[in-house]
């Protein structure tokens, strides 16, 4: 571009990039692989009806770019008002980040009645399976390689990454966690989403369950 005379700098081409859906085309980590001896549990959120929170809870793994490598990234969200329970970073795919969220988020907000993951072998290990038992917690899982199952995550990692991640040269695990914790609390207590009346995922969320304590 500077060639051409057009005189920008890389954040705004990267930016604007990002807002086009244009990306380099480059190996990415696999963050879903299943294990072939681990068992894998139905789905059971055909044809179901969710609209209180708590009812289903969904997680998923993302992987975010840094300078020499990648971090992945776990989330815990809410189904039925978006909002992010818990989340943690790691530089390995090991299951331990996934559980911690997961214990977190039970911890603060109570077990959901569903889990609903894909068939990654982080959700289809025992350490995860069995959190979840203890805590009499129903596990569900998409089919495989259907990820729009999860599509509300998946948003939320589209989001993350085109208003956040790929705005930032992210150097180090610091910098990402800041960078996403920023993001997050933003998308939790600040945007609003039409699929919830204009209501943040925290309103949502907190509205739901003072009603239910109401009733």
């Amino acid at each position: 571009m500077r060639r051409e005379s057009i005189i920008v700098g890389r954040h705004r081409v990267r930016r604007l990039m990002a807002k086009m859906g244009l990306e380099a085309i480059y190996k990415r980590p696999r963050t879903s692989q299943p294990h072939p001896q681990h068992p894998v549990y139905p789905n059971l959120l055909r044809k179901m009806v969710i609209d209180r929170p708590n009812q289903v809870w969904c997680a998923d793994i993302t992987f975010v770019p840094v300078k020499n490598g990648f971090l992945y990234l776990v989330a815990i969200m809410d189904w039925a008002t978006r909002k992010v329970l818990s989340w943690r970073l790691s530089n390995t795919m090991h299951a331990n980040f996934c559980v911690e969220a997961l214990k977190e988020a039970i911890a603060k907000h109570g077990p959901p009645e569903i889990m609903n993951t894909d068939q990654g072998s982080q959700f289809t290990g025992s350490a995860w399976t069995t959190t979840l038992k203890d805590a009499g917690v129903c596990i569900s899982m998409d089919g495989r390689g259907r990820y729009l199952d999860n599509i509300f995550i998946e948003r939320l990692w589209r989001s993350l990454k085109q208003e956040a991640v790929y705005l930032e040269e992210i150097q180090d695990g610091f910098q990402a966690r800041r960078v996403i914790s920023n993001w997050m609390r933003f998308y939790n207590t600040e945007r609003p989403h039409s699929a919830l009346d204009r209501l943040t995922p925290d309103d949502a969320y907190w509205d739901s369950v003072r009603r239910a304590k109401a009733a």
